[in-house]
């Protein structure tokens, strides 16, 4: 009925698949077949993909991961949204580090 979804969801799959093949060589291949179909937002994905090539390489490639740092960021924030106005940096300092005792 419709031929494209099909090669859509060998696409996706394949592009799943690069991604935890640990192997940036294949998210280049897999780049290649996917710009053949022809699909302009495929096109799009493909082309932020590129602008930062070496940065989605070294994802693929390695196990490093910012997210302990960022829910770190994450729960700073959170505390001073909750006391917003109401204290110094000092005081934000200490709630901080008291709360990081705790979990």
């Amino acid at each position: 009925m419709y031929p494209i979804y099909k090669s859509i969801l060998s696409i996706a799959d394949g592009f799943k698949a690069a991604l935890k093949s640990k192997e940036p060589l294949t998210l280049l291949q897999w780049m290649n077949q996917a710009s053949a179909l022809g699909i302009i937002e495929l096109d799009s994905f493909i082309d932020g993909l590129r602008l930062d090539i070496n940065a989605v390489k070294n994802s693929i490639a390695y196990d490093y991961s910012n997210g302990l740092a960022e829910g770190i960021v994450n729960k700073i924030k959170v505390i001073k949204r909750i006391m917003y106005g109401r204290c110094k940096f000092s005081l934000l300092k200490n709630i901080c580090l008291l709360l990081s005792h705790f979990t």
